[in-house]
């Protein structure tokens, strides 16, 4: 007795991806924190980030780059003694923060902001 196969199709239904309205464009201020000692780093940071937050800004970071060490090898003597040698190392540590659609509050607030010495800042719009 032949078998009866009952032939099924089945419906593939594709999903369209849903439209995209128009895209925000995000503006940034990427401000770039560097010194010598991190303390004196971590410290400038805190105070960029309060002040930031203190008008509503929305902050991505700190996050901290790598250190960029230099690295001097110096003779000791000035002229004999080749092998006698000191070495000397230079730390820059760097900290990076965004700040997401800031207001001319916000700039204007980090303008004017007194930092220690020896912290060096970049700041980019991005």
């Amino acid at each position: 007795m032949p078998a009866t196969v009952k032939k099924t199709t089945v419906k593939k239904t594709v999903k369209k991806a849903p439209s995209k309205k128009k895209e925000e464009v995000v503006s940034k201020l990427r401000i770039r924190v560097y010194a010598y000692e991190h303390k004196v780093l971590d410290n400038s940071v805190k105070q960029i980030m309060d002040t930031a937050l203190r008008y509503d800004a929305e902050i991505l970071g700190p996050v901290p780059l790598p250190t960029e060490i230099k690295k001097y090898t110096v003779n000791r003597a000035t002229f004999v003694y080749k092998d006698a040698r000191e070495q000397f190392e230079m730390r820059t540590h760097k900290r990076l923060i965004d700040i997401l659609n800031p207001n001319a509050k916000v700039i204007e607030a980090l303008t004017n902001l007194n930092l220690p010495s020896g912290v060096n800042i970049d700041v980019k719009m991005i």
